[in-house]
């Protein structure tokens, strides 16, 4: 059996593709698996530190507007379908998954040339274009929220790393605030604006600092690794822990009791597969998807929302402040993210693949 996953670009296009290639590999130690990517996207450092290989095609951004650029978009999109389609020839595909971002296009047209079957998994509760073309092209399609509009769509989860969702946040808690340096015994938030950071919550939870040691609460800041601190909060107790990156979120998550935090598809995802709680401040910026991804935890009872422009220590304080003082309310915050937790999405796409796969066989 030989899959090619074809999702690149950002995190979210590729961590729930290389959590489906993990779960391919639990049913099937021998299946093959290769990974489409371009050169521009972070899967040319994701992908092989995971241990799978990755095969590029030149990258075609499609213009959403009548631009010049238009012009060039069909012979570019020739040469990224050829490459598409001749890695498929030659590790014979027997399926391709798409997951989105601007490799998905050519390998969609590229499977459909060559009679691969093609199965979509798309997270956002708006699908991109890449998608919305591949929707059109099968009958295997997959969501990683509700309320996607695509026809025929069967809503199973984001697939998540299985140190995510096999996380225990109680059992690891003390080893994990030990990890970063924290009290075993302390209110802890974590503030994190993503994979890239956020200028904007980093700014409000520093202002907030003060305020958050007087009550007894310590943080663990991940700023982002290109985003540095103009002035970084002074020694003290309780901790205020400040690191650019973290490459063990497992751990993060664990010794946290809420979090401050962008909601993309994937932080909403984990964060509700683990069951904690969090505030939740959507990207102000594309066409409003985050807000979308924040809204079901929301009304569930697993967290706050609040407009980026709306975002000050004083809403900290006035908001977040008296939940991490509050240890019942902290319990029943966790209890409603984990009711909107997905824990399964990787086995269950991985045994829809492989089912697929088999059918396309014969």
């Amino acid at each position: 059996m030989r899959v090619v996953l074809a999702g690149g670009g950002t995190a979210g296009h590729i961590e729930p593709a290389l959590a489906l290639a993990d779960a391919l590999r639990q049913l099937d130690p021998n299946i093959g698996i290769t990974c489409l990517g371009t050169e521009r996207g972070l899967e040319t450092r994701l992908v092989p530190a995971r241990g799978y290989e990755l095969q590029l095609v030149p990258a075609v951004p499609l213009p959403r507007t009548l631009t010049p650029q238009l012009l060039s978009v069909p012979g570019r999109l020739a040469g990224a379908i050829n490459a598409a389609a001749a890695v498929m020839d030659r590790v014979q595909a027997d399926v391709l998954v798409g997951f989105g971002g601007y490799v998905a296009t050519p390998a969609y047209l590229a499977a459909r040339r060559r009679g691969v079957p093609i199965v979509v998994h798309e997270a956002n509760p708006r699908p991109g274009l890449a998608n919305r073309l591949g929707a059109r092209l099968t009958d295997h399609v997959f969501t990683g929220h509700p309320d996607t509009p695509l026809n025929q769509a069967e809503y199973i989860g984001i697939p998540l790393r299985r140190e995510i969702v096999n996380l225990d946040r109680l059992s690891m808690g003390d080893k994990a605030r030990a990890w970063f340096g924290l009290e075993a015994d302390l209110p802890t938030l974590l503030v994190t604006g993503g994979s890239q950071g956020a200028r904007s919550l980093n700014q409000a939870a520093l202002a907030a600092a003060p305020a958050l040691r007087r009550a007894g609460v310590q943080v663990l800041h991940v700023i982002g690794p290109k985003n540095t601190l103009e002035e970084e909060p002074p020694p003290g107790d309780p901790q205020y822990v400040v690191l650019q990156y973290v490459d063990r979120m497992d751990l993060a998550y664990a010794a946290a009791d809420f979090a401050l935090c962008r909601s993309g598809a994937m932080t909403c995802a984990e964060l509700t597969a683990v069951g904690l709680p969090a505030a939740y401040i959507p990207l102000p910026h594309g066409n409003g998807e985050q807000r979308l991804n924040a809204t079901p935890i929301v009304r569930g009872g697993g967290g706050l929302m609040i407009d980026d422009a709306e975002l000050s220590a004083e809403w900290i304080i006035q908001n977040v402040l008296p939940i991490l003082s509050d240890p019942e309310r902290v319990v029943t915050m966790s209890e409603a993210a984990s009711r909107m937790g997905r824990k399964d999405a990787d086995v269950t796409l991985a045994r829809r693949v492989l089912q697929i796969a088999v059918r396309g066989r014969g």
